[in-house]
């Protein structure tokens, strides 16, 4: 089984110190190269999905949430405020309230709805010891998260946008949903009380998911306290489900902020706000991508893309020039030296990289390399540029080939 807690550390992904505190990793440099991508990945599909994205700060006044419902019924998973300068702040354990406010900041027409508001933000959830687990369950959160304000006519279409996000997210990625479950309230006093916005908004979910032709079921105490949601549920190594992605819709929090927009009838209506994450917490994501792949990620989320391998030193400065040319070009390429090793011991230390470009005295003399694939494949000397633009190529589509066609060569 692949643990993503070992593999994080054999591979200087990510590491914590007891001085930073339990639930806190921090990311060396591989890892952050991981996060950064696939954090840009989901920027570019949010930006061409009609998505504008935001700043706002980790932290608010405590009335904030008091206003959002947080606070009523989620404060045992906050952290306590602080006193700052009299009044009290707290680290937010979400972004909805945040984005509700900067929604609020300005007037909207209906003419500008869906408005779709998307980010890359940090959030706190003051979680036990006992439950914390490498990246995937910490305390400290990168979450992508989105929220569309809209009109009620609109909701199931963004709904069911979103629902087809994730899966274009999970098709680059390579990840397959173990299954999809409406999550709905259940007993006791965790949940807002308001009987018909809950009706209404389980309602709505529902004809998201037949829309979509998605099996799912239904599963009482898991809603969210403000409304139901539509949960993507994976699996990890050991079998072990949870919750990567969601799409929820919200009538609570556009009440309790009073947000409008002026209607073709010049009258103020409410909108309604669908809460959305592709992908998650970005430290669950990369948690499961190290998992499922065992540190040999697609070409484009790896780390390392090419490994350029000399024969001799007297190969160094075309290798040296021929990274140069990667990097330029995007790509993350890196020089083994012969200092390392034999050619072979350098070959299967760069086992996890899909590229591995070797450089002789005939390669270096004619501008070429001999390329090596991950998965074994050769090919014989070709020049470097016609190489480098077919793994751009690859690269930049997220396409999970290592080459486009059947020509790669024999795997050794």
């Amino acid at each position: 089984m692949n643990d993503h807690r070992r593999l994080g550390r054999e591979l200087d992904l990510f590491d914590t110190d007891p001085l930073m505190g339990a639930g806190l990793p921090y990311w060396l440099p591989d890892g952050a190269a991981v996060r950064h991508c696939l954090e840009e990945y989901v920027r570019d599909l949010e930006r061409r999905a009609g998505y504008r994205h935001v700043y706002s700060p980790v932290l608010g006044k405590r009335e904030l949430y008091e206003i959002s419902g947080h606070w009523a019924h989620y404060s045992d998973d906050m952290y306590p405020p602080m006193d700052v300068g009299g009044e009290e702040v707290v680290l937010r354990p979400s972004l909805c309230p945040h984005h509700a406010l900067i929604y609020r900041s300005r007037s909207h027409s209906y003419r500008e709805l869906p408005l779709r508001m998307a980010e890359l933000g940090g959030m706190y959830r003051s979680e036990l010891s006992g439950v914390l687990g490498g990246l995937s369950r910490v305390r400290a959160i990168q979450l992508n998260d989105a929220h569309v304000f809209c009109t009620l006519d609109q909701v199931a279409d963004e709904a069911r946008a979103a629902l087809e996000l994730i899966r274009e997210a999970y098709a680059a990625l390579g990840l397959t949903p173990a299954r999809y479950r409406l999550s709905l309230p259940g007993p006791g006093g965790k949940y807002v009380t308001a009987p018909e916005l809950w009706r209404r908004s389980v309602d709505l979910l529902t004809e998201v998911l037949e829309r979509c032709g998605l099996p799912y079921e239904a599963a009482e105490g898991e809603a969210a306290f403000y409304g139901p949601k539509i949960d993507v549920q994976m699996t990890d190594g050991a079998g072990r489900e949870f919750t990567l992605s969601t799409v929820q819709i919200d009538f609570h929090q556009p009440e309790r902020f009073d947000l409008h927009y002026i209607g073709a009838d010049g009258a103020k209506h409410r909108p309604v706000m669908v809460h959305r994450s592709i992908i998650g917490s970005v430290e669950r994501a990369v948690a499961h991508l190290i998992e499922t792949y065992g540190g040999a990620f697609p070409a484009w989320l790896a780390p390392v893309q090419l490994a350029v391998l000399p024969v001799h030193e007297d190969q160094l400065p075309y290798a040296a020039e021929f990274v140069r040319r990667c990097v330029s070009l995007g790509l993350r390429a890196e020089v083994a030296e012969p200092e390392r090793g034999s050619l072979g011991a350098r070959v299967r230390a760069a086992r996890l990289i899909p590229y591995q470009a070797v450089i002789g005295a005939a390669e270096a003399a004619g501008g070429h390399i001999s390329l090596r694939l991950r998965d074994g494949r050769r090919m014989g000397p070709q020049p470097a540029g016609e190489v480098l633009a077919r793994i751009g190529a690859l690269v930049t589509s997220h396409s999970p080939a290592l080459w486009e066609d059947g020509d790669a060569g024999p795997r050794t």
